[in-house]
């Protein structure tokens, strides 16, 4: 080779080198857009249960996957009663995308363009897998990928298949679903959980399920309800209401009411049907007997330690249950010691007042759950009629804190609160233990939407 023809190569080799070099310099001075989860679900906001799981969720997205974007697409109305406000103040990057789906497809401006941009559908914790039409409709029209954060499948709910109108236990349930044929659960849910990047159920009752049923998702683990991973508290509003009504901190409990079956008619100022005749008739027969149990827990719990009770609603009815059934009937001297709250209220401010207690006894499943994620004791008395998702308890090690409550009675209850309030007893440590499992198995969540999502 000539000096030249030398020249001349060497010349060409560095251009090209200074021109592969330019742009691997320019490709890396380019940021990559962040990736963007459209996540379904806030499905109502007369429960504060409801309400939790999306705070919960963004929270636990923004710990372990910061760089993703979310757009929140609620159910009709779900962000009402102050939620709206109360999301926007703690998550002022969230973008919100109302709307339906005709025909698979989306009904409003800003779905449509929620639809177009994210590159992930995540589907919020909730009971019976309730948005999984809409997962199947997102894959069909974008081919985008999509997961479930924390569900419950429930395929069979107080009033279904092989179960009296009353329901069952969480041990009559797992006997039931285990006896479901493999071919239970319908073609288009199989497709849609098939289809998916990861199913994360928030109890094994469903997780067995899914597995009895035969579905292969790349991932299908258990996964906590998203309302765990709250970190929200309104202290300045808790400590207003502590203050206001004489309760201090370790000097009271919290307890909340519930009906065998959720007055929906009544809630919503609908016509009620023939199956909401019957579940009427159930909650009538049952109120009482139910909440006497509570009371009588109360009525000990005060004359023993002479220390307050809180009666509080999860949901918007459960305000007047409350005074009915857990206030009113009270002896004069045990009634004096009872603070009734007369209106509703967000989960940030439930949790800065369990934070407080000294525990919660809750017929509700969700109170438990904001007071253990703030530290606190809670019982979670479960009713026949309630779906599956109480096994939670039992598979994040507070099974012995979980009752029945056709196989409690206020003297039970009593007992069991009595070692928990004990200084002595080790409450607060099995609190902890429990949360870190917690949380271990919600950051193995949050790792497999961020593999998803290639960051």
């Amino acid at each position: 080779m000539n000096r030249r023809d030398f020249i001349l190569r060497s010349t060409t080799s560095t251009a090209m080198a200074v021109a592969l070099n330019s742009a691997q310099v320019l490709r890396a001075a380019t940021p990559k857009p962040p990736p963007v989860i459209l996540l379904r679900g806030s499905w109502q906001s007369v429960n504060i249960g409801d309400i939790g799981h999306t705070p919960g969720a963004l929270d636990l997205i923004g710990r372990y996957c910061p760089e993703a974007e979310i757009i929140l697409w609620p159910s009709h109305g779900a962000l009402d009663r102050g939620v709206k406000e109360f999301l926007l103040k703690n998550f002022p990057q969230l973008k919100i995308a109302q709307g339906a789906l005709e025909k698979g497809i989306p009904t409003t401006p800003d779905l449509k363009a929620a639809w177009q941009v994210a590159d992930f559908m995540l589907h919020g914790s909730g009971s019976g897998f309730g948005a999984r039409a809409q997962l199947a409709a997102w894959r069909r029209a974008t081919g985008k990928p999509y997961g479930a954060f924390g569900i419950s499948a429930d395929p069979i709910s107080g009033v279904g298949p092989g179960l009296r109108p009353e329901g069952g236990t969480l041990d009559e349930l797992r006997t039931k679903i285990a006896q479901l044929p493999s071919n239970h659960m319908d073609d288009e849910t199989r497709w849609v959980i098939d289809h998916s990047s990861f199913m994360y159920c928030r109890d094994t009752l469903s997780l067995d399920y899914l597995k009895d049923q035969g579905v292969h998702p790349p991932i299908l683990e258990f996964g906590p309800d998203t309302q765990f991973g709250m970190t929200q508290s309104d202290n300045a509003r808790g400590s207003s209401y502590l203050e206001m009504h004489g309760l201090r901190r370790n000097k009271f409990i919290c307890v909340v009411p519930r009906l065998r079956y959720t007055p929906y008619s009544e809630i919503h100022g609908t016509r009620s049907s023939a199956s909401d005749d019957v579940k009427n008739a159930i909650n009538s027969r049952t109120a009482e007997e139910d909440h006497a149990k509570l009371r009588n827990m109360m009525v000990t719990y005060v004359r023993r330690t002479g220390n307050k009770v809180m009666a509080c609603p999860e949901m918007t009815y459960e305000i007047e249950l409350a005074k009915r059934f857990l206030v009113d009937p009270l002896p004069g001297d045990v009634k004096n010691k009872v603070v009734w709250r007369n209106t509703f209220w967000l989960p940030n401010e439930a949790a800065a007042i369990y934070s407080q207690a000294q525990a919660v006894v809750s017929i509700e499943c969700h109170s438990p759950i904001i007071s253990l994620a703030h530290g606190t004791p809670a019982f979670y008395v479960r009713q026949p009629t309630d779906t599956c998702k109480g096994q939670m308890y039992r598979d994040i090690g507070l099974g012995d804190w979980l009752f029945e409550i056709d196989e409690i009675n206020g003297h039970l209850l009593w007992t069991h609160l009595q070692k928990i309030i004990d200084p002595a007893g080790d409450a607060k440590a099995k609190v902890r233990t429990a949360l870190a499992f917690v949380e271990h198995q919600q950051r193995r969540m949050t790792k497999a939407l961020c593999d998803a999502l290639r960051i």
